[in-house]
């Protein structure tokens, strides 16, 4: 053999392949991309790294350890827990339409919702066929739209000045917990009717605490009939609320008697398969649903706000002057018109429910096969039968959409800013969106309004305990413990 031969060869060989790279980082720097681009699986955190965060899990809850996912994954990935279990998130605008907009069919309620159903009764939403819970989410809906809650408000302002008006000169008080009563008590005004409000409100109040406080820990997701205490609790408080709402409707039917509220708005439709009426069952359930929803979300969402605007000097001082303006204009006539002035006021609750939000996470079922792009461009695949969800806190601290995410800035809303808007249709999860949009955001907007503004006008206050943390083991968290604060009466003049 020639000897030359080989060393050539390899020269030849070792040539044509720094040829291919030099031709392929040259094609890859000037072609255009390709017209159709692949679907591919998300990203996927393992059991391990799940193992690793546990001690996270335990002391801060999910939400930390979905931010730091979503930072190092983006905004689709995948949980998948000891391959027993798969999540596939979905975080952001870009990638949450489909998720928020699909119908049934395609997206629907998945089995660990079923945790409802102990509280809000057999036959009723997750317990109901489809076109049965359709019609019963139609009928809150229509209970709670804007031209029928405007007659309530009145209402309201009475029962929150009645409320405090039982304060003293000064003191100091669970803002937490004085909040939970007055919304209590505006809910019974308004949806439950005269005979909870006049008769037996502090039992059906104590009830309703006892059912949600017991039916909303996060063990219960998994394990909704477990025989725990909590457990126990929350059926016998609902097993009572049935006996109580069955009498009411029943007084109500025999004596002919109508009143001005939720409750009979409920019993007089007819919307029903074959027109019929709903039955006490579901006249209950719906009623508790309601509470449900949108009670736990006010409470949370008016103590948030309280605690961040106190905590926050420059927003206090203007949400105040607000007030002076609106007196110096209205006088302290209090109606849906000027409720709709307070535009500073709405940026402050809106600010407070995006940074703590009553909902931390939305859950969906996929039907069918569907691909989401990201900001980014990439394709990702969500198999039929995933189980998929978005986290509303990681959702509303985008950095990308909300400049420093971190800070209470209720500016962030107004005029010039609109941050929500500019990121896009779902920029703003809080609510959720879409087809599965919460009824109840007029009806909590307008309650926290109503207290809010009586407190301002009426009360210097101060935050006399530490900012308050997370209540990370619930579903619905609300802020953990108490949150003091100091009181003293005024009389807030008009400004000039």
């Amino acid at each position: 053999m020639d000897p030359t031969i080989l060393p050539a060869a390899c020269s030849t060989i070792a040539v044509l392949f720094l040829t291919m790279i030099v031709t392929k980082i040259i094609a890859r720097k000037f072609s255009f991309p390709a017209p159709e681009t692949v679907s591919c699986q998300p990203p996927v955190a393992s059991g391990a790294f799940l193992l690793g965060a546990l001690p996270t899990l335990l002391t801060k809850g999910l939400q930390p350890i979905l931010h730091d996912l979503h930072a190092e994954l983006g905004s689709v990935f995948t949980i998948s827990i000891f391959s027993l279990k798969k999540v596939t998130f979905l975080v952001g605008p870009e990638v949450t339409a489909h998720f928020f907009q699909a119908p049934h069919s395609e997206i629907c309620q998945p089995d660990m919702y079923k945790f409802t159903v102990p509280i809000f009764g057999k036959g009723v939403l997750l317990d109901a066929d489809f076109a049965t819970s359709t019609k019963q989410i139609r009928l809150a809906r229509d209970a709670l739209k804007r031209d029928e809650l405007k007659n309530h408000i009145e209402p309201m302002v009475r029962e929150v000045k009645d409320y405090f008006a039982k304060w003293g000169q000064d003191g100091i008080v669970d803002l937490k917990n004085e909040l939970r009563q007055v919304l209590m008590l505006i809910a019974a005004r308004c949806l439950l009717g005269k005979e909870v409000r006049e008769k037996m409100f502090l039992e059906v109040s104590t009830l309703l605490h006892d059912l949600f406080e017991n039916g909303t820990h996060l063990i219960t997701l998994v394990w909704p009939y477990l025989p725990i205490p909590a457990h126990q609790r929350r059926d016998e408080a609902r097993a009572k609320l049935g006996k109580i709402f069955h009498e009411i409707v029943k007084s109500r039917k025999i004596s002919g008697r109508a009143e001005d509220d939720v409750l009979q708005k409920i019993m007089d439709s007819k919307c029903m398969e074959n027109g019929r009426s709903m039955t006490e069952n579901e006249i209950t359930g719906i009623l508790i649903a309601m509470l449900f929803a949108g009670q736990h979300a006010s409470s949370s969402a008016s103590s948030w706000m309280g605690a961040c605007l106190l905590s926050h000097e420059q927003y206090l001082v203007a949400a105040i002057e607000e007030q002076k303006k609106l007196i110096g204009l209205h006088g302290e006539h209090m109606d849906e018109n000027i409720l709709m002035e307070m535009v500073n006021l709405q940026r402050c609750i809106k600010e407070a429910i995006r940074m703590h939000s009553p909902s931390a996470m939305i859950i969906r079922h996929a039907n069918k096969n569907f691909t989401v792009q990201t900001r980014e461009g990439c394709n990702y695949e969500i198999p039929k039968g995933q189980t998929v969800a978005t986290s509303v806190a990681v959702g509303n601290r985008l950095p990308h959409i909300y400049k420093d995410p971190h800070i209470y800035d209720p500016h962030r809303f107004g005029p010039g800013r609109e941050e929500d808007k500019v990121g896009g249709k779902f920029a703003y999860p809080s609510f959720g969106g879409g087809r599965h949009a919460c009824p109840g955001g007029y009806y909590a907007f307008i309650q926290i309004k109503v207290i809010w503004s009586f407190l301002l006008r009426n009360f210097e206050l101060k935050m006399v305990s530490p900012f308050p943390q997370e209540e990370f083991g619930k579903f619905t968290p609300g802020p953990k413990g108490k949150v003091m604060v100091s009181y003293k009466k005024r009389l807030l003049l008009a400004s000039t």
